[in-house]
């Protein structure tokens, strides 16, 4: 029986930063993955997804610049896209697969060893691995869990993965649908209806159970995705319920009822259901460990589970799924093991991007959960058209978002819509990590011309001292207060 220090199930982004980390630490870890390296994380996720959206997005930005750069008669393939897209996948694949290869022999030392098979934990200390056919029994002082998450499926669809589909479902499609009807509007599900609108050929529709996209963002964020949706074509039917959806001779019939009480059906081409994830882990655990689970996936307390020596990370978790989280929590839960973290686990300050039209980035809180918190705190709003290298980009539409506690100026959270949006985010990141306040960014010389410079003005308006004033371009900055539930025209 073969014995290390650490086992790791699931090779996503989660279980490959975990066992990289066991490495530094001169550990023996094993590294088992049942299906594709990198997991969802590269191939229906976040990689496969986003590198659609940058072609979506030069695709869009073609089609309605076109003219002005004397490019016409554009035709996209989906198949040729796809092709594009695996290049990219098939690169990252590669580079983790090498980095593998070469890990011992570059760290002279016998620290990692990867393995493709099924695994299961069946005792404390024990993994069984199925590698064709053939099980396999391995020991390790510890094991981490990092098998990450699915779409989530609703029985009562007929979700075949080709007609009705999930995230899993998308890679396969090897043409453009006429239209597709997207059952979800949060982020996932807007950031398809972003890319699909993006290249023209499709009519999209988005069924959402409220009366706006994005129910967890803040008003002014979702006003200028909705707008920018609708004029892609963008058929957002809100306040409306999902009563039923079939396939009739190969098209998607759906009928909605909404809170007025009216209904109506639509025939589209295909469906994309959107409603979430549920974690993997069926046949992971013997059910005599009596590890902890529940509805959200396994419970842990900063990545322990309620086996002592058993920890997880990223989606298999109940904790917030994303990429660059899974990855903190694989690193943290390695350090806890063998080390002391230098950090602790927080999720405060992680930072967020939604990959729309125009893009959405975050950090720390926004609007409504500094109200739902019963905060006082001080805003200020910079629109893009303040920005010169907004101007020079030839879009300025979106605008930059600061929110500052009332009394100490610490920096509570900040949203950027925009071009460029993500580049912002990072300085804020770190300075609500550390509980510092704006003082700092208001007076530091950032680069010109650059997206960030707007931070700085945001800054500068919110200490009462900023270049444009807000009283004058009451159209594209303001600055006020919140307090007891009111605002309020900063005053003071």
């Amino acid at each position: 029986m073969k014995k290390f220090d650490v086992i790791v199930i699931g090779a996503g982004p989660a279980g490959y930063a975990a066992a990289m980390r066991a490495v530094d630490f001169k550990k023996k870890v094993a590294l088992i993955e049942k299906d594709k390296l990198g997991g969802a994380g590269i191939h229906n996720g976040a990689l496969w997804s986003k590198t659609l959206w940058e072609i979506s997005t030069t695709a869009s930005m073609l089609r309605t610049q076109g003219s002005g750069l004397n490019v016409h008669d554009l035709d996209f393939q989906m198949n040729q896209i796809n092709e594009e897209v695996n290049t990219a996948l098939d690169g990252r694949v590669n580079q983790l697969q090498h980095h593998m290869d070469q890990i011992n022999l570059a760290l002279e030392g016998d620290f990692f060893e990867y393995i493709e098979g099924s695994a299961k934990v069946v005792s404390k200390n024990g993994v069984a691995v199925e590698i064709e056919g053939t099980i396999q029994e391995l020991e390790a002082d510890y094991i981490i869990l990092a098998t990450g998450s699915r779409p989530r499926k609703l029985s009562h669809l007929p979700i075949d993965e080709e007609i009705v589909m999930t995230s899993d479902g998308l890679p396969k499609m090897n043409k453009f649908p006429k239209s597709i009807v997207i059952l979800g509007a949060g982020v996932i599900g807007c950031e398809f209806a972003t890319i699909f609108s993006g290249f023209g050929k499709t009519k999209v529709h988005l069924i959402d159970k409220g009366d706006r996209i994005l129910p967890f963002e803040d008003e002014d964020v979702v006003l200028v995705v909705e707008k920018s949706l609708e004029e892609r074509g963008v058929l957002i039917h809100r306040n409306s319920r999902l009563t039923d959806m079939k396939v009739i001779e190969g098209v998607v019939q759906y009928n909605l009822e909404y809170t007025d009480g009216s209904t109506e059906v639509f025939d589209v081409e295909k469906a994309l259901i959107s409603v979430g994830r549920v974690p993997n882990y069926e046949n992971l655990i013997d059910k005599s460990l009596g590890l902890e689970v529940n509805n959200r996936g396994i419970v842990d307390e900063l990545t322990q589970t309620s086996v002592s020596n058993i920890y997880a990370v990223g989606d298999i978790t109940a904790d917030i799924s994303l990429v660059n989280v899974g990855e903190l929590e694989g690193r943290y839960a390695v350090e806890r093991i063998f080390g002391e973290p230098s950090r602790p686990l927080t999720y405060e300050n992680i930072s967020t991007i939604m990959f729309l039209a125009p893009e959405v980035s975050g950090v720390g809180m926004n609007e409504l959960q500094a109200q739902q918190a019963g905060l006082n705190y001080r805003v200020a709003s910079l629109d893009y058209s303040c920005i010169p290298r907004a101007v020079a980009m030839r879009n300025t539409e979106g605008f930059i978002k600061i929110i500052i506690g009332e009394n100490d100026h610490k920096i509570l959270g900040m949203r950027v819509v925009g071009q460029h949006s993500s580049s912002a985010i990072q300085a804020i990141a770190l300075l609500i990590s550390d509980g510092r306040g704006i003082e700092e960014l208001a007076e530091l010389i950032h680069p010109h011309p650059s997206i960030i410079e707007g931070i700085q003005e945001c800054c500068r308006m919110l200490l009462n001292k900023s270049t444009m004033k807000p009283k004058v371009l009451t159209e594209a900055m303001y600055c006020r207060a919140y307090r007891e539930g009111v605002y309020a025209e900063m005053a003071d």
